[in-house]
């Protein structure tokens, strides 16, 4: 008798499959450039999916120089505004904070959020961060920026989101001038990207809530003869008496969805504010109408409509040199039937 090869069902990489502690995805990382001074990261919410037909640039591909078409998610992608500057500094356990500066006005959108400084001195503080930089004690320095979804129609809430995003470049003085020189202002997705540039994604994904081990794992229904003591829908076994110990391996119920996720390299193939240009009859299922700024990202974008979704400058791209697409037609078919 010939040996069965069935290959597991999951990834074990992703366990433990814990429920995410908030819709704010979190970048434990960012990539070293020699560039100049500018924000690493942006922020925009998902609308949904489309396709554009677009003539493909891809070096050494079969269909290179032809019409093909390609499945593209649209992010709406305001300004997002700049509240204070963080540094940091190399200790024995990893990066410590060493101060900040906060700006003084700040939008609404933050305050419902986060209870901004009162009677604030920004002038010192910026000053004592300046000589923290100038004496060598810090190793790097971030913004902390927010979104202001109240200028969206598409997304319900007016909470401002709260990240913190890297800055490119090695000379800590330089990114410490240009995060003074944004500090209190508005950037715009033109300022850190453009069309053509890799990406990786971060995103919350769709929440699911308990599920059982046959959706969660996609192990097999259990046979006649094997559920006669219990359900069809249970793993077989939880594992050997000795020892008595239920591994992680093992497929269980539990929480399904709405967990973080990374996704790299994925390509900006356009950025626009003329929202006609993607708009479909009636607007987007979920979402409504796009009225700004937006980006289409090539493929699918982890989480469901009017999620918050963080670009960042892509950690593994081999790519490089890649200019803007030439789109030629974005389908504005409408979803709603």
């Amino acid at each position: 008798m010939s040996d069965t090869h069935r290959p597991r069902r999951g990834s074990l990489a992703f366990s433990p499959r814990k429920k995410a502690k908030s819709h704010i995805p979190r970048f434990r990382s960012w990539p070293e450039s020699n560039a100049e001074p500018k924000l690493q990261g942006f922020a925009g919410y998902k609308v949904g999916m489309t396709h554009v037909v677009m003539v493909d640039d891809t070096k050494n591909s079969l269909t290179e120089g032809a019409e093909i078409s390609v499945p593209v998610t649209i992010l709406e992608t305001p300004a997002i505004g700049v509240a204070a500057i963080r540094a940091y500094k190399d200790s024995s356990y990893g990066e410590k904070s060493v101060g900040e500066a906060w700006a003084t006005d700040l939008d609404a959108d933050i305050q419902k959020t986060i209870k901004t400084p009162v009677n604030y001195d920004s002038e010192k503080a910026i000053e004592k961060l300046a000589s923290l930089v100038e004496s060598g004690d810090v190793s790097d320095v971030r913004v902390i920026t927010y979104t202001l979804p109240s200028s969206l129609t598409g997304v319900p809430k007016k909470n401002a989101d709260i990240m913190e995003t890297g800055i490119s470049g090695k000379d800590v003085a330089a990114k410490f001038e240009y995060a003074k020189s944004i500090l209190g202002s508005k950037v715009n997705i033109n300022d850190v990207f453009n069309g053509g540039h890799m990406v990786d994604v971060a995103a919350i994904t769709i929440g699911h809530g308990t599920q059982g081990p046959v959706k969660r794992w996609g192990i097999q229904l259990q046979k006649h003869k094997h559920s006669r003591q219990g359900s069809l829908r249970q793993v077989g076994t939880l594992g050997p008496w000795h020892p008595a110990h239920v591994s992680w391996r093992v497929p269980l119920m539990g929480q399904m969805g709405y967990h973080q996720r990374t996704e790299y390299n994925k390509r900006i193939l356009k950025i626009s504010s003329d929202a006609d240009e993607i708009n479909p009859d009636g607007g987007f299922v979920n979402y409504g109408l796009v009225r700004g700024d937006y980006v289409l990202i090539k493929g699918s974008v982890p989480g469901p409509s009017k999620r918050l979704v963080r670009l960042r400058e892509p950690t593994r791209s081999k790519v490089s040199g890649i200019g803007e697409p030439q789109v030629l037609h974005i389908s504005t078919q409408s979803r709603q039937g």
